[in-house]
């Protein structure tokens, strides 16, 4: 199972679409993640017209998406549990917030977050934190970004950023 890792997208806000190298990575995947601020229904729906998609709201999302798409979600891929959450408040320390928010569940081994724009990856308890940054701003980041997650026979095989 491939993974395309996306957060921060702000289109049409901040960009009008995708980067063409993540269009093409499309292309290669099994599904989506998508940690929140798309900030358009209309970008979510697109996306989820192209492949498969577990996402969460940020805090920039359309009214609509607040509707469709919950704050937090917690799922498994072949075996693998992974909690999603976009992220909230100051930027400087998310992943101890992030992590301190799943805290109570047993047996994560991935959270995947959003909100600063800032790729980072990390691992905590033996629980991988990972922030794909965003792949159309450089707010808060020297370079754009997205991850690819690999999972096979039930293991995390690759979790990595790929720069812009």
């Amino acid at each position: 199972m491939r993974a395309l890792i996306l957060a921060d997208t702000h289109i049409p806000h901040r960009a009008k679409a995708l980067p063409n190298r993540v269009i093409d990575e499309i292309k290669s995947i099994d599904i989506i993640i998508h940690a929140g601020d798309f900030t358009s229904y209309a970008f979510f729906d697109e996306l989820k017209s192209l492949k498969n998609i577990y996402a969460v709201r940020g805090n920039m999302d359309d009214d609509k998406l607040y509707e469709v798409l919950p704050e937090t979600a917690i799922f498994s891929i072949e075996g693998v549990k992974i909690a999603l959450y976009h992220g909230i408040g100051a930027a400087w320390g998310i992943d101890q917030k992030v992590f301190e928010k799943f805290s109570k569940y047993e047996e994560l081994n991935l959270i995947i977050f959003g909100h600063s724009h800032k790729p980072f990856k990390s691992e905590v308890n033996g629980v991988t934190l990972f922030n794909p940054g965003s792949p159309t701003d450089t707010i808060f980041a020297p370079q754009r970004s997205y991850g690819i997650l690999e999972i096979v026979n039930g293991k995390i095989i690759k979790i990595e950023h790929v720069l812009l």
